[in-house]
């Protein structure tokens, strides 16, 4: 299975440096056409004007001369693989490629072509979640080809339009309420994990970086968050909370999200989200904002018309949407998180930003304003340039030798910083917001490529010089260059980042509802889910905590690899 035709080779930054376990030996697939009999002449390779390889006899036979036969056959395309690449998530297992072909927009038409009419048993419920960046991704790209801005909402009303009329979905969300009841619940984990002396806590919402850390420095699993990320969330309150709501059961749902990354597709396959019960998944297929731009070309539909009522503010779902939090547009869990530590403090707290090296990378410190003691310390880290640093600071200050697994031995390091010219207990890390991908979410390998005029910065999101207008983009404006890279350009992601806040201020009331009304609303959901049954009740009183694990936590493990020769195998 190969990738997407959305994602090309000069989507890969290398923010690994290959060695030799990253590298594929070279593999003959295709049988020769012709025997040849010892003695027989010789081949080189041949591109001709269009860029296409041949094989080519150095001697030519007669007969192919005389009938003007070409001298020689075309070369297959070497073609990468998710079993071949080295992306955000570092190396995919051969059981993660196969689970990942079932994740397309092709995927999805097949499931509306065999779906039973709706009076059927056999039939499911269509359901279609977006991420806000996807919205932003569409926002961006519209807003920069049309007379005016695009909010998010009127993209949410649009993408639902399209969906509902010429997909067949019934119902249509944005992701915002999940990442709500995801914030609340990181929330809870901090002042657990703080009350047990197990900080720092590292974000859990990027796939990529999960992945990356199950494979390459299983010794941080013990820090990342046992959350769910917004994407898993919703899966469980679309096949749990609305299935009920619905009369359904989880089996009897088919839930579709579109999110800014492919890693997400990884995410959503994992055994940890499927229900042996049920035998269903809580996202049964994942698309990225260019497969769901690709089905719109397909189908015909322009997104820049609009749609009645695309620009009421009230939820025909009656849920609410399009929730933006202040911080980040990548969840904003590190501001959240300042937030909760600032109402607990019983005094006023002065925050204090400190850029590392880009503004990927800043560190935000919370600290008393009577004294100066900081409280609170956390990190923004974008990027697996950062991310790498990020990992051995974390290591150092936790004791824990980095690179050794979740068997590292503890090593006693404790950091000291010099201050007046007196050494002090430097404060670590209580939390960092990890994402793998340069610039956060909205810069998602999945995400819509940049427009031309967005193009002229040289460098990418880490600092690297980037020849776009040699790796295919347009150089002269106007419109969505389909054969141009979509990864690294910081006008773009700039862009995408403005139409992701432009909705609404900072801080944001959510649309319709105050935010107490919201918080009112996610921690009914909470509870009314979490609910256990009246048999677990009257057993055991821990059966809600049990029942609030499964739903809204999960758990990692170490994925060891063995290397066989170049190649290597998870």
């Amino acid at each position: 299975m190969v990738f997407s035709g959305a994602l090309t080779l000069t989507d890969l930054n290398d923010f690994i440096t290959p060695s030799q376990t990253c590298i594929k030996p070279v593999e003959q697939l295709n049988a020769p056409q012709d025997v040849k009999e010892p003695g027989s002449a010789s081949t080189e390779i041949r591109i001709d004007s269009s860029g296409s390889y041949y094989e080519v006899s150095t001697t030519p036979s007669v007969l192919d001369v005389a009938a003007s036969k070409p001298p020689g056959r075309k070369l297959e395309q070497a073609q990468i693989s998710l079993n071949d690449c080295l992306a955000c998530s570092g190396c995919i297992t051969s059981a993660e490629s196969v689970l990942i072909t079932l994740q397309s927009h092709t995927e999805v038409l097949h499931f509306f072509e065999g779906n039973p009419p709706a009076d059927s048993p056999a039939h499911k419920v269509p359901v279609l979640s977006i991420a806000p960046q996807c919205l932003a991704s569409l926002s961006a790209t519209l807003s920069s080809s049309s007379a005016g801005p695009v909010g998010l909402r009127q993209v949410l009303r649009r993408v639902g339009a399209f969906c509902t009329q010429m997909l067949g979905f019934k119902h249509v969300y944005d992701t915002t309420f999940a990442r709500h009841i995801s914030l609340l619940e990181h929330t809870r984990e901090f002042w657990e994990r703080k009350r047990g002396g197990k900080l720092p806590m590292l974000a859990s919402a990027c796939p990529g970086w999960v992945c990356y850390a199950e494979k390459t420095h299983s010794e941080m699993l013990p820090f990342i968050s046992r959350t769910k990320s917004p994407q898993q969330i919703m899966g469980t309150l679309v096949k749990s909370w609305l299935a009920s709501a619905w009369g359904k059961q989880p089996d009897q749902i088919y839930h579709v999200t579109v999110m800014p990354c492919y890693d997400k597709k990884l995410e959503a396959s994992r055994q940890d989200f499927y229900d042996d019960v049920y035998s269903t998944r809580d996202v049964d297929c994942v698309i990225t904002t260019g497969e769901l731009e690709l089905l719109m070309r397909e189908k015909g539909w322009d997104l820049s018309i609009p749609v009645p009522g695309e620009d009421n503010p009230d939820n025909p779902e009656n849920i609410p949407e399009v929730l933006l939090h202040p911080g980040t547009s990548s969840g904003s869990y590190l501001h959240s998180l300042m937030s909760a530590v600032r109402l607990a403090s019983p005094e006023p707290l002065e925050l204090s930003v400190k850029t590392v090296r880009t503004s990927d990378y800043e560190e935000y410190t919370l600290s008393k304003q009577s004294n100066g003691e900081a409280v609170f310390k956390g990190a923004k880290c974008y990027g697996f340039r950062n991310l790498q640093n990020v990992v051995r600071k974390v290591g150092k200050e936790a004791g824990i030798q980095v690179g050794k697994g979740a068997a590292g031995r503890m090593v006693g390091i404790r950091v000291r910083a010099k201050k007046s010219g007196v050494d002090v207990d430097e404060k670590g890390y209580d939390y960092v917001e990890v994402m793998a991908c340069p610039g956060g979410c909205v810069n998602g390998g999945g995400q819509l490529r940049p427009i031309g005029k967005a193009t002229e910065r040289t460098e990418d999101e880490e600092g690297y010089v980037r020849n776009w207008e040699e790796n295919g983009v347009s150089m002269s404006g106007g419109g969505v260059d389909v054969a141009a890279p979509k990864w690294g350009n910081r006008g773009w992601t700039k862009e995408v980042e403005k139409a992701y806040w432009d909705e609404l201020p900072m801080p944001p009331a959510s649309p319709g509802m105050s935010s107490d009304e919201v918080d009112r609303v996610a921690m009914g959901v909470l509870v009314a889910m979490c609910r256990p049954e009246a048999a677990d009740r009257r057993a055991d009183s821990g059966a809600e905590e049990r029942r609030r694990e499964l739903l809204f936590r999960t758990d990692y493990r170490a994925v060891e690899s063995e290397v066989i020769g170049l190649a290597v195998k998870w």
